[in-house]
């Protein structure tokens, strides 16, 4: 069971105009943190203090590698910004290393424009993310489930396991996929990667006492999973294990990026609508600033 959360922080959806390169340009307030939906499993995270991005994938380099064959990868909606927009990126977090969490294309430009980034990827992947991102050993960053690591100033990680559909470890027995746990100010927000349910899961968050819980709400199927397409959380399995852990706020994503593996927004507005116990659920959308502050709700 999950812990008593008494007060909850604040939390705001801020809609905005204009493109997101000019939104990033204004670091927010003090007090608080910003997230910003990049499509798929995409964020960009803004503590004020430090900025990275989760799971960019900002190319269309699987429409090209799938055009023609199998199923389609054109993309459903545009990438929110170009790579050659982004302003100075302190971290970028890859959760596993299929292409729409970790884009070779996405990933080369942005080690190619900020020098000063760092990327961190399942040290299972370690290899391969060498491979696609092309930066120097240095500034490559390999974690396993287990691990914590202080990102940058004021913001620290914690690495938990991931199961896209299975707990898979590599030969050396390090977790293939992986979730993310962000601490910065006393304020966590926790990004679970793609993944299906699992034993021991609610327990791993439900200790990390996320005040935000990023969830992906693709769902699976035997038809994709035939086709060697991985699934994750239906919509009810997110809104129940973030009621279970007691929650806060739980945001659905991994949607509207490739028709045949996505949900409908209509379903996920009245799921949202039918929360009850204390959890509120929203849909990622791009145009608008998610803002957690320090002030306290009632929980």
């Amino acid at each position: 069971m999950a812990p008593d959360r008494g007060a909850w922080p604040s939390f705001e959806q801020i809609p905005y105009d204009g493109p997101l390169a000019a939104r990033l340009a204004t670091r927010p307030a003090a007090g608080g943190l910003s997230l910003y939906w990049l499509g798929q499993a995409g964020f960009v995270l803004d503590t004020g203090q430090a900025r990275l991005l989760i799971d960019p994938y900002l190319s269309d380099a699987l429409a090209v590698k799938y055009r023609g064959r199998g199923f389609s990868h054109e993309r459903m909606m545009p990438p929110p910004i170009g790579v050659d927009d982004l302003p100075p990126i302190d971290a970028v977090l890859c959760t596993h290393h299929h292409t729409d969490h970790m884009d070779g294309e996405t990933l080369q430009r942005i080690a190619a424009r900020c020098a000063g980034t760092r990327f961190v990827v399942p040290l299972a992947s370690l290899a391969l993310a060498r491979e696609r991102i092309g930066a120097a050993p240095g500034r490559l960053v390999g974690v396993d489930a287990g691990d914590g690591l202080d990102l940058a100033a004021g913001l620290r990680l914690s690495v938990m396991r991931a199961a896209h559909e299975t707990l898979e470890r590599d030969a050396a027995g390090r977790h293939v996929f992986l979730g993310y746990g962000l601490e910065a100010d006393g304020l966590r927000v926790f990004h679970s990667g793609d993944t299906v349910p699992f034993e021991g899961q609610a327990a791993e968050i439900a200790a990390f006492r996320p005040d935000l819980a990023l969830f992906p709400v693709n769902g699976r199927s035997d038809a994709l999973r035939s086709a060697g397409i991985a699934g994750n959380f239906t919509l009810d399995e997110t809104a129940d294990l973030a009621r279970e852990c007691r929650v806060p706020v739980v945001m659905a994503h991994h949607y509207g990026m490739f028709a045949f593996n996505s949900a409908a927004p209509e379903a996920i507005d009245a799921r949202a609508r039918g929360m009850t116990g204390g959890t509120r659920l929203v849909r990622a959308r791009t145009g608008v600033e998610y803002r957690l502050g320090k002030d306290p709700v009632g929980g």
